[in-house]
């Protein structure tokens, strides 16, 4: 329903939806589940996205999953949905159980490789791009620095 919503207009929301979202989970502190994917190429890179929404510093393509909704599929969904492109290889890196914005977090985090090139869906990801692991921007987010380290162990 919301490809109905054209694309400026639905990135233009998502800051508005996404301060709603986090003061809702604030508040209500529901327990919520979310995966998240290294997308890695042959030249060793990982694929990072910027976000029309939150701190739009670069992060790793992640999303939220669906009640009872498996991570492997959720993740793929997600990679579908705003980059455009399917996964292969994909390849669980770690279960981790946190807390974001006070409630209780499952998270899943996964690496993989992109069937084709990944393209921005332009609504919930405005930019991407390759980055070696010794070369990443100065403004990646905390949480994708972190998880960098699965990298190296897996």
């Amino acid at each position: 329903m919301l490809h109905l919503i054209p694309a400026r207009l639905h990135r233009a929301a998502m800051p508005f939806g996404y301060i709603l979202w986090s003061a809702y989970i604030r508040i209500v502190r529901p327990q919520v589940a979310s995966v998240s994917v290294f997308i890695e190429d042959d030249e060793g890179r990982v694929l990072l996205v910027r976000q029309s929404y939150g701190t739009k510093a670069w992060t790793m393509p992640a999303g939220g999953t669906k009640r009872a909704e498996d991570p492997e599929l959720a993740i793929r969904r997600e990679v579908l949905e705003e980059l455009g492109c399917e996964l292969h290889a994909l390849e669980l890196l770690s279960q981790a159980e946190e807390t974001v914005f006070g409630a209780p977090h499952d998270a899943w985090i996964f690496r993989a490789r992109a069937a084709s090139e990944p393209r921005p869906d332009r609504r919930e990801v405005v930019e991407v791009r390759w980055f070696a692991l010794d070369d990443l921007p100065d403004n990646v987010t905390g949480v994708a620095r972190q998880r960098m380290a699965l990298l190296e162990q897996g």
